[in-house]
């Protein structure tokens, strides 16, 4: 039997938590005094007696049970033991979160007992006296979140051990020399935690791949997949399977749809874009209204419920947009050739059709199978161009066919309504209450081998906003549609944003003289005209950073709340396929209640919801560490240089700069902090010079110099060099 950790210590007197614990350790099994004597390490005479007194007392309040003369058994499980998840920090203590519990539960790093963020624990919970903090201990690992990490291997004589970048690891992974497999020193790895035996410091593992040396562009980029569990590329017999579906346009399969070919119909996409999921049809009606369609590519079609194919498209869930490189969820044979909506094709579609009158009132609406033929393929930059100048030659620097070239009268025509329409569908919306955030998108110019040249920002004008309203009113109207028969579907919805952020957020952006209204209603339209008044000004990323984390974070549920920042009372994802399973779901749960299914099953569905929105979390922020290696890579060729940047956040160990010709972030450490002698002040969220009494404070503009860019970390170390004149 193994033995408890030395904490269980022989010198306390009241050995009544300790007996608990050891007794929920081992929740159906009966111990005696001598048993439990053993686990906690005490052989005294005076210590075994006081577990006997214990043991009575524990029976008598009925918290145990004693099974036979001197035998005890926890009875079920103590009020004082909760299940949550873990929630570590960077400074190796965490938080227990638990909906039982109004504020979340400090673990001290020696109370965590092998447990690693965000695995489902059980936790014994003490100090629940008014006004003291909680604390806990994890009694028991119920679930690994995670197994496999990616961290360098440092191999010994006898043995290895993998240490990770995560600041949220707090252990390295001891890995015997038998299971290195063909890893060299200081390779990256990706390692499978096997076990932790209760005595070891750290978990024992395997390595299961060599991701390559650090620092090397494809091995950090596959390094970011790997952290995150997301794939490299498809399994063989998944491409197998998709090179063998026939795509090719059935007539037989034409006479069940639609017929729109002779429509007039064009995409709006990046220029870079190689999968068209979305398309806009336009026809002006007798009555002076207009029909315009909004058709998706039919993945459906071709996405068979039930095979390896549609298995790994669900796993996987959504494709992952990495800094120099997409992973789709589907192989390219569909995402890019079957299911792209690519000009003068035919392709099936699945579609929403309005007849939508001058003042963008939908008068009639129809959901079902199409078949088109789109007229002509545009960038958003194309489509600017023809909205600014009204003019119908597209000039060659703009121009993606690599010359001049001219657009139909139609096509323009049909252009610029579109645009009026979708200008007047925002009014109403933003007047509404919806929330408008166009955050500064950072993208670079990449080299052919991958190496950032330059950087440049990805700004929302009336093309972007044009074919953002109509997908609006499609994901809008489908989930209208189908939420108001009753019936059970898969929702987009956001919550209200948290109000204790939103405090949090009052505090500092008071710094720089704005106000949030708190009335109820109001916080949406103070909002909207806070983004409006920061628009170009230096502290505008920070506050549209602070303002997305007041957010909830929008998810897939089948129980409808409605979207807060979109002021929708139904929303669902129905335009986007290619890249995200949800869609593909919403499309075949559409037909069949257009078909006349009864409703499908609540809690099926909820599951899936829940894991399409886990994934789409993790491909976040896989997304978001490879912007911040870019980032790095970028500023380690510019070490030479100084920049000019904004303090984007102060804690007591120095201060955040963000440059504001890149949006790199990186940190000034206080001790590097020369010209005086600081410390943090907490309420004035500044570092406080000891003998000058200045101020370093949220939104100053300081000079900075890179003095360590570390890829494998993705950090960015400043050095301070002076505050802006």
């Amino acid at each position: 039997m193994s033995k408890m950790p030395k904490k269980f210590g022989k010198n306390e007197k009241d050995f009544s938590t300790k007996i608990l614990k050891v007794l929920s350790q081992n929740a159906n099994k009966p111990f005696n005094y001598k048993q439990i004597s053993a686990l906690l390490e005490v052989d005294d005479t005076k210590s075994r007696n006081e577990i006997i007194k214990d043991l009575k007392i524990l029976a008598q309040q009925k918290k145990i049970i004693e099974t036979e003369p001197g035998k005890y058994l926890v009875k079920g499980i103590s009020q004082d033991y909760y299940e949550g998840k873990i929630d570590m920090t960077s400074r190796k203590t965490a938080y227990f979160i638990c909906p039982d519990f109004g504020e979340d539960v400090f673990i001290p790093t020696n109370n965590l007992n092998h447990a690693l963020d965000k695995d489902i624990v059980k936790v014994y919970v003490y100090n629940r006296r008014k006004g003291k903090r909680p604390e806990g201990e994890v009694i028991e690992v119920v679930e690994r979140a995670k197994t496999d990490f990616v961290g360098v291997i440092d191999i010994q004589k006898n043995f290895a051990f993998v240490s990770t970048a995560n600041p949220k690891m707090y252990t390295d992974i001891f890995i015997p020399l038998a299971k290195i497999g063909e890893a060299e020193q200081g390779d990256v790895v990706l390692v499978h935690i096997e076990d932790w035996p209760k005595k070891a410091d750290s978990p024992f593992g395997t390595v299961t791949k060599v991701l390559g040396k650090p620092g090397e562009h494809n091995t950090e980029i596959h390094a970011i997949l790997a952290e995150y569990g997301l794939p490299a590329e498809f399994p063989v017999e998944v491409e197998v399977f998709a090179q063998k579906i026939d795509t090719s346009i059935q007539e037989d399969e034409i006479a069940k749809r639609r017929d729109m070919r002779d429509t007039l119909t064009f995409t709006i996409d990046p220029k870079d874009a190689k999968d068209f999921d979305d398309a806009l049809s336009f026809k002006k009606l007798d009555n002076g209204n207009y029909e315009i369609g909004i058709h998706i590519a039919d993945v459906s079609h071709y996405l068979e419920e039930g095979t390896i194919l549609d298995d790994e498209a669900y796993q996987r869930a959504t494709s992952v947009y990495l800094v120099d490189r997409v992973v789709p969820m589907l192989p390219e044979v569909l995402s890019n050739f079957a299911c792209s909506l690519r000009p003068n094709e035919e392709k099936y579609t699945f579609s929403a059709i309005f007849e939508i009158d001058e003042k963008a009132t939908v008068i009639n609406q129809w959901f079902g199978r199409t078949v088109i033929d789109s007229n002509q393929r545009f960038a958003y930059e194309e489509a600017q161009y023809i909205i600014e100048t009204k003019d119908n030659t597209i000039p060659v620097d703009i121009s993606i066919t690599g010359s001049s070239y001219v657009v139909s009268d139609e096509i323009v025509a049909a252009t610029l309504k579109l645009d009026d329409l979708a200008k007047i569908m925002r009014r109403k919306r933003m007047n509404d209450g919806a929330i408008s955030f166009d955050k500064v998108e950072v993208k670079f110019n990449l080299s052919e081998d991958g190496e950032p040249e330059g950087v440049f920002f990805k700004v929302s004008k009336d093309a972007n906003h044009l074919i953002e309203e109509f997908m609006l009113l499609a994901n809008r109207k489908v989930a209208e549609y189908i939420g108001k028969q009753k019936k059970t579907f898969i929702y987009r919805i956001h919550d209200e944003p948290n109000e204790d952020k939103l405090f949090a957020m009052q505090a500092v952006i008071a710094k720089f003289g704005y106000k949030i209204d708190f009335r109820g209603g109001e916080i949406s339209k103070s909002l909207n005209a806070l983004m409006e008044e920061v628009n170009g000004k230096k502290e505008q990323n920070l506050i549209d950073t602070l303002a997305i984390r007041t957010m909830s974070k929008a998810k897939y549920s089948t129980d409808n709340i409605g979207h807060y920042g979109l002021a929708f009372d139904y929303y669902s994802h129905f335009t986007s396929p290619i890249r995200r399973y949800p869609d593909v779901m919403v499309h075949r749960l559409l037909q069949y209640y257009l078909d006349g299914g009864k409703s499908v099953d609540q809690e099926t569905y909820e599951t899936k919801c829940q894991h399409t929105s886990n994934m789409e979390s993790l491909a976040t922020n896989a997304e978001r560490d490879s912007i911040k290696y870019m980032q790095v890579k970028y500023m380690q060729n510019h070490q030479d240089q100084e920049f000019l940047g904004v303090i984007s956040g102060v804690t007591e160990w120095g201060i955040y700069v963000e440059i504001i010709e890149n949006k790199c972030e990186g940190m000034v450490r206080i001790r590097d902090i020369k010209d005086d002698y600081y410390t943090f002040d907490e309420k004035q969220y500044a570092l406080v010079g000891e003998i000058s009494k200045s101020l370093l404070q949220l939104g100053d503009e300081v000079w900075v110099k890179v003095k360590n860019a570390d890829l494998v970390k993705k950090q960015l170390d400043f050095n301070f060099l002076r505050r802006k004149e």
